[in-house]
């Protein structure tokens, strides 16, 4: 038995319950990981997980061993990429999930340095912003917008996005010019509608201006759950939207987008990276979330501190 892939086995077994989900996520077939985890208990001599036909349970002998096996594996992972030698650079595959947005004119263009700088570490960027299972589908981090609904997962506080209000000159065209935000909920204006994966919802959007606070909450023409399309959406004059400066500076540069009500504000959009509880934080992942935190303190940092 190779007790390194038997303890591999048993974690992945335990965090995502299932040994056909864990077989996917190594990358075996579900025997393999099964017999991997039967050899181990039979080494231990214990019971570490209680099978039925519908679930994987893990035992408290198992809950106990699986919090040793945790921090042994990532001690061996950084042992490994912190030898003195050529390899002292962090390497591996790094699976990530970001915002689409995000990816394409933030991320996206900065990874040649990130690249130059650990050319061992070869990422493997899902771009969504989908509820992602990180246990599920193996992945790494994922970086967010918004306050984190899901309290069991770590997270660290990256930046916040500054947001505003804009319209395609089309569509002013067509409606009018707004003076109050309380006559996007009215005829004939309509909003692009933004759906929360999380939840399948749109919400409204909440703007303030000395003491004076309002929610909005429009019509919509079409409501969308990606934040490229809400921007296409926009741009072709189906509705006011609500976005991110940094999205929509280019395009009000060009004429392209108008910003409505200076006056009011919005509160910045907090970013998180964020990651599965009890899983190390290997070297690779460390410096990833680093360079993602150099990169918003260029583009979008966190309110209260200065950008470096």
């Amino acid at each position: 038995m190779d007790r390194f892939n038997a303890m591999q086995a048993f974690a992945r077994v335990v965090e995502t319950g299932s040994f056909t989900k864990a077989a996917e996520t190594l990358h075996m077939s579900k025997t393999s990981v099964t017999q991997l985890v039967q050899a181990l208990e039979a080494r231990l001599r214990v019971t570490l997980l209680n099978r039925t036909t519908r679930k994987v349970n893990v035992t408290a002998d198992g809950a106990a061993y699986y919090e040793r096996v945790i921090k042994l594996l990532g001690d061996m992972d950084d042992a490994e990429t912190s030898l003195s030698n050529a390899s002292v650079l962090p390497r591996g595959r790094l699976r990530v999930d970001v915002p689409a947005p995000l990816a394409r004119m933030i991320l996206i263009p900065a990874l040649p340095a990130f690249h130059a700088r650990y050319p061992d570490i070869q990422l493997d960027m899902g771009v969504s912003d989908r509820m992602v299972d990180l246990i599920g589908e193996s992945v790494d981090c994922v970086v967010r917008g918004g306050e984190l609904t899901d309290l069991s997962l770590m997270a660290r506080r990256v930046g916040d996005l500054s947001l505003g209000v804009y319209a395609a000159p089309s569509y002013l065209e067509r409606a009018g010019i707004p003076v109050h935000p309380q006559e996007l909920s009215l005829p004939p204006h309509y909003i692009v509608g933004f759906r929360w994966s999380r939840a399948g919802l749109d919400f409204p959007y909440a703007m303030y201006r000395h003491g004076e606070h309002l929610s909005v909450k429009g019509r919509y023409v079409i409501s969308v759950d990606d934040g490229n399309a809400g921007l296409a959406a926009g741009l072709a004059g189906l509705g006011v939207l609500w976005l991110p400066d940094y999205m929509a500076k280019e395009h009000v540069s060009r004429g392209e987008l108008v910003r409505l009500f200076d006056e009011w504000h919005l509160a910045p959009m907090p970013m998180y990276v964020a990651f599965p509880p009890n899983r190390h934080v290997s070297a690779k992942l460390r410096v990833f979330i680093d360079w993602v935190v150099e990169l918003m303190d260029q583009h979008a940092p966190i309110v209260g501190r200065s950008a470096t």
